[in-house]
């Protein structure tokens, strides 16, 4: 993996406090089994985030849209079953 620095991230934020935010709110997405926008090489959540956010792959307008991961609906769609209405 290339060396990732917070000012490969900061080109994309504006600030470290919303680095911070926006990398923590998608490292929790991934460990919660969102798919990693980027090849993940066995790196932990948090450096996955920071790669996507250098990438311009994740912003803090297009976190929320991107993170959407329901656990229990994607189990009831591999079983083949459908939620009751």
């Amino acid at each position: 993996m290339a060396r990732l620095t917070v000012e490969d991230c900061l080109e994309r934020v504006g600030n470290r406090y919303d680095l911070v935010l926006l990398a923590s709110k998608r490292a929790r997405q991934i460990s919660l089994g969102a798919t990693p926008l980027v090849n993940s090489d066995n790196d932990k959540p948090t450096v996955i985030a920071l790669r996507e956010i250098a990438e311009g792959l994740i912003t803090i307008g297009n976190i929320d849209k991107i993170g959407k991961y329901n656990p229990s609906e994607a189990i009831l769609e591999e079983l083949n079953f459908s939620t009751p209405e």
